[in-house]
């Protein structure tokens, strides 16, 4: 780490855990050439990078990292590789047709397959392990909610075998929580430690002749050029690939909504504490409540669960100091030991947080104008481990001139409105919250399902 610098390791679990420095890679300095800049060395632009130099070796693509790679969401997710898509098939179905629905559906399936296979050539271990994902209906109406989740996926071409309904038995022998009704299980999820993996495909990126340029702000991108206060890459193509952090670019304030989602993780646990949790293959948990929360037993044994509640900030501000909200930690904790009684007492050993991108529709894209040269991926809404990848591989064929599976998913192409002007974007995006928010209690107070949710799920076109 240079002098300073900030303290990476501080940023996530994952991070902290690496068995490597992470000194920065050498910045640009001076003007350079390319034949493609990639802003962001997060998963959307490293996975395009990898794609890309093994489509063809020749290419000349430059990587540009305001921090390090791994810096944003990439190294401090919750590590879902799973075939979650932000925007629901239903609303797919809606815009782009049934069957472009169903293909969106299978080929995010696809993707955690994909990600196991490029990983296996990485010289890091990231903990990989298809563990599958247990939603928990922990209520009566979380319950209804569950079956009717169940009841819906034969729409979709799915089977019991892509998503079945438990009883409350069936659950306890996945997972040990409390005031469990039942739930749901699908096996299209893989536990994965996302900081090993992003590192490593950074250096497997590397290792196919694609240069990283970290510490180095991307000012604008203009057409043919990522302009940086250190020098200019010029090149044909040029890919956004800055998520969350897009907002803080030139005529993109309101493309995306930096929304923070906030993580703890508990100290190893004994035998005894695990065994009375479960989740013995590693199966990633949450439940049915309205206010998003994700959760996953590490390789080594610790409970990490995150979940929403932290407040957007006026102007999609991004700062340091809002990755920490003691208020939404402690309920985070509380409820993790709620859920599992045989935590009490025990140490937490990180906190953190991060932003995320939120476009207006909930709904990510991905595309290419060949004649600006211009490419993007994004909006992942937290769903982007595995979302990057197919996002990589299609940035790869859409730029190289492939017409392919993946050239034609409904996403591609796809423009969400823009977000409304300062102050209804602060006040929408905090009312959002606040909302889902008091829906959960409220459910839980009344027995009943919350209309305000119901309400608010539909202005998002859900």
């Amino acid at each position: 780490m240079t002098a300073g610098s900030p303290d990476y390791r501080a940023l996530s679990l994952w991070l902290d855990g690496l068995d490597e420095p992470l000194t920065p890679r050498s910045p640009l300095d001076g003007d350079q050439a390319a034949d493609v800049a990639i802003v962001g060395a997060g998963f959307t632009g490293l996975w395009t990078a990898y794609y890309l130099s093994r489509a063809d070796p020749t290419l000349r693509i430059v990587v540009l990292e305001s921090e390090i790679a791994g810096f944003g969401a990439s190294g401090r997710n919750g590590g879902w590789c799973s075939d979650l898509f932000p925007a629901s098939s239903a609303k797919i179905a809606r815009s782009a047709g049934h069957d472009a629905a169903v293909r969106m559906r299978r080929t995010m399936r696809g993707t955690i397959d994909e990600v196991e296979r490029a990983i296996s050539g990485f010289d890091t271990d990231c903990a990989f392990e298809r563990g599958g994902t247990v939603a928990l209906a922990r209520s009566a109406v979380q319950w209804q909610r569950a079956q009717e989740e169940a009841a819906s996926v034969a729409e979709w071409g799915d089977t019991e075998a892509d998503l079945r309904l438990l009883d409350a038995a069936e659950t306890a022998e996945i997972i040990g929580a409390t005031d469990v009704l039942g739930a749901t299980y699908t096996p299209h999820c893989a536990a994965i430690d996302p900081g090993r993996l992003v590192r490593g495909l950074a250096r497997a990126v590397e290792a196919g002749g694609v240069r990283i340029f970290e510490q180095t702000h991307v000012d604008s991108i203009t057409r043919g050029a990522a302009v940086t206060a250190r020098g200019t890459v010029r090149a044909e193509v040029v890919i956004r690939a800055t998520e969350a952090y897009t907002a803080a670019l030139p005529g993109a304030r309101r493309e995306l909504a930096p929304v923070y989602s906030l993580i703890t993780a508990t100290e190893p646990l004994t035998e005894e504490q695990l065994s009375a949790v479960g989740l013995a293959g590693r199966a990633t948990f949450t439940d049915y409540r309205h206010l998003i929360s994700y959760g996953q037993r590490t390789a080594d044994g610790r409970l990490v669960f995150g979940g929403r509640g932290a407040p957007y900030h006026f102007g999609s501000r991004t700062h340091p100091e809002f990755d920490s909200d003691p208020r939404v930690f402690d309920a985070l904790q509380h409820t993790l030991v709620q859920m599992f009684p045989v935590l009490e007492g025990v140490r937490f050993t990180h906190t953190w947080g991060g932003p995320l991108g939120v476009p207006r529709d909930w709904h990510a894209s991905v595309g290419f104008d060949r004649e600006s040269g211009f490419g993007w991926a994004g909006g992942y809404v937290g769903d982007g481990v595995a979302t990057t990848n197919l996002a990589g591989r299609t940035l790869a064929d859409l730029i190289t001139g492939v017409e392919s599976d993946l050239t034609s998913l409904p996403w591609v192409g796809h423009r969400s409105r823009r977000w409304e002007p300062e102050p209804l974007r602060w006040l929408g995006v905090n009312a959002g919250l606040r909302v889902m928010t008091v829906a959960d209690r409220a459910e839980d107070r009344t027995g009943r399902s919350s209309w305000a949710a119901r309400s608010f799920g539909r202005l998002l076109g859900q």
